[in-house]
């Protein structure tokens, strides 16, 4: 599984991260230096890469490309990302970044080319169609799907991987990856696997079978957005029995791959926000450091930020803020928060074998679990409390003993 065996991510949206303008501008901003000046925070967080939502030139939010091949320039040019990647790998920080090839803006040269050209053309080919209207993403009329069967495009889009990996990236996140299936990835995975064999490629896949999708399409893993329910609704509810199942799951999962983790990113609800009882925080956390895969720590989350995702103009406002020039511009109230994910990773850095470790439930009730993981001899016990009093449960050495909203390892 190399090196994403032991990789913990920062996930930042650089766009709204630097403060960038909601709409293309005519002109560079050189902004990626503020987004560089948190590495050394990145580290100290017990992180070591940096996954990154999209950087390329755009209309608006990122999502919809204009030029894959060029920087945006609300976040700066050529040599600031040049810049970005030294800096980071001079640390050892791995960086990921946010492929979106399922769909382009419609202001894109390949979109323009297609409607000039229509359907049953060539460049009509390029993308999909819906009779005589280009085919676009979820409704959306800015966003037109790119036809990824058509071997010219697959070409295209496994050109654009490779070009940004012999720049210096370790890897890609496709965003999406679920709307043209898996078939259509597999040949421009396998482009980019004879050039780069080690690079990490995640598909963002919501639902459905995952293990089918890593096999067919080539990709490492995907998004695994089954653990990130159940971990904030299981605390909620409080149902520890929905994360027994769902680990069950995750098992027969990490049996085929590793999956990708998080209980936060760019998409959804803050974790802080999500869950109905925030003195659970600490115990989804625990959850996400402690089980099988490769997790990531949506920026701003460790530092107990807020923010509601709702489905209306500028909804991922609240969940994609701007941040500081650097880290001393937080304020405090954070700190603890920062303390809480600090140890926890800690702790996990301590257990690195957890990655790939084989996760058992031992005890559950409503607003408990303990889950035993091991591997080889290695064995250890988390154990979380979601309840208003304290808990004695079953550890692999030793009885826990698990105060009210919290965890324990043992």
């Amino acid at each position: 599984m190399g090196w994403p065996a032991d990789a913990i991510f920062w996930h930042v949206y650089p766009l709204r991260f630097v403060d960038g303008e909601y709409e293309a501008i005519d002109h560079v901003e050189h902004r990626l230096g503020r987004l560089t000046n948190w590495f050394d925070y990145l580290l100290e967080l017990g992180a070591n890469g940096l996954l990154l939502a999209p950087l390329f030139s755009s209309e608006t939010h990122g999502y919809d490309t204009l030029d894959h091949y060029r920087v945006d320039p609300r976040l700066g040019d050529d040599a600031d990302l040049d810049d970005l990647l030294w800096k980071a790998h001079e640390r050892g920080i791995k960086v990921v970044f946010d492929g979106v090839f399922n769909h382009v803006a419609r202001g894109h040269e390949i979109v323009r080319k297609a409607l000039d050209a229509g359907p049953g053309t060539p460049d009509g080919d390029w993308i999909k169609w819906s009779g005589n209207d280009p085919y676009c993403f979820e409704g959306s009329l800015n966003l037109v799907e790119l036809n990824l069967a058509n071997p010219a495009v697959a070409d295209y889009v496994a050109g654009v991987m490779t070009h940004w990996l012999s720049r210096g990236i370790d890897g890609w996140r496709l965003d999406a990856a679920y709307s043209p299936g898996a078939d259509a990835w597999r040949p421009i995975i396998a482009r980019v696997r004879d050039r780069f064999p080690d690079a990490w490629i995640v598909g963002e896949v919501i639902q459905g079978d995952y293990v089918d999708f890593v096999e067919r399409s080539g990709v490492d893993t995907v998004t695994q957005y089954e653990l990130w329910k159940a971990i904030w609704s299981s605390l909620n509810d409080p149902n520890m029995f929905e994360l027994e199942w769902s680990l069950k799951r995750h098992q027969e999962f990490c049996a085929h791959f590793l999956p990708q983790t998080f209980i936060g990113n760019h998409d959804v609800t803050r974790i802080a926000t999500q869950l109905t009882d925030v003195r659970n925080l600490p115990l989804a956390v625990a959850l996400l450091m402690f089980l099988p895969g490769t997790p990531s720590i949506y920026a701003g989350d460790e530092q107990g930020f807020t923010g509601e995702k709702v489905h209306a103009p500028h909804g991922d406002d609240a969940v994609r803020p701007p941040f500081p020039v650097d880290p001393q511009g937080l304020l405090p109230y954070g700190a603890d928060v920062l303390r809480m994910h600090q140890e926890l990773i800690g702790l996990r850095r301590r257990h690195r074998w957890v990655a790939t470790a084989d996760a058992q439930p031992t005890h559950v009730e409503n607003g408990a679990i303990a889950i035993e993981l091991t591997s080889g001899d290695n064995k250890v016990t988390v154990a979380v409390n979601a309840t208003d009093g304290p808990l004695t449960l079953p550890g692999s050495a030793q009885e826990l003993h698990v105060d009210a909203h919290g965890w324990a390892i043992g």
